[in-house]
């Protein structure tokens, strides 16, 4: 069976509003979201009484889509945990981009940070990790050189 392509992944957050910024500072289009509810929700993630909130992200180039997902209820009673970036787990997505240093002087105004450094790999991309709402953790990428240059 070949796998067709992956449709989107899906971020459980707390503050829909502030991480759906995040994302749209990242370069991120809305592409649509709303409520969603009902028994048929509840039967796909296999709990009672779902109420969410959703807003689709995506690149814009469409090649690459977030669900941000506001659980209303149930609610989550732990709240966000920050994991370190070798946690078990999903965790991390990275994002192609093209100018690294000015997003991260933009997203440092905002009050966020990177996890690390910015380093150079090889002389073929510049990297960082950006810690954002909650704990999320996004990888920046940006190709500074063609791959398999001299």
């Amino acid at each position: 069976m070949e796998l067709p392509r992956l449709d989107h992944m899906g971020v459980v957050v707390d503050d829909l509003d502030a991480t759906a910024a995040f994302f749209f500072d990242l370069g991120f289009e809305r592409e649509g979201g709303g409520p969603v509810e009902g028994e048929w929700v509840d039967e796909v993630v296999g709990l009672d009484g779902v109420r969410v909130e959703i807003v689709m992200v995506r690149t814009p180039d469409g090649s690459g889509k977030l669900e941000l997902i506001k659980f209303h209820e149930p609610a989550d009673t732990e709240g966000a945990n920050p994991l370190p970036a070798n946690r078990l787990g999903f965790r991390h997505i990275a994002i192609a981009v093209d100018d690294l240093n000015t997003i991260v002087d933009g997203l440092r105004a905002k009050g966020f940070d990177t996890v690390g450094e910015i380093r150079d790999f090889e002389d073929t991309y510049r990297l960082c990790y950006v810690r954002g709402p909650e704990g999320l953790i996004v990888e920046l990428a940006e190709q500074i050189a063609s791959e398999g240059a001299s």
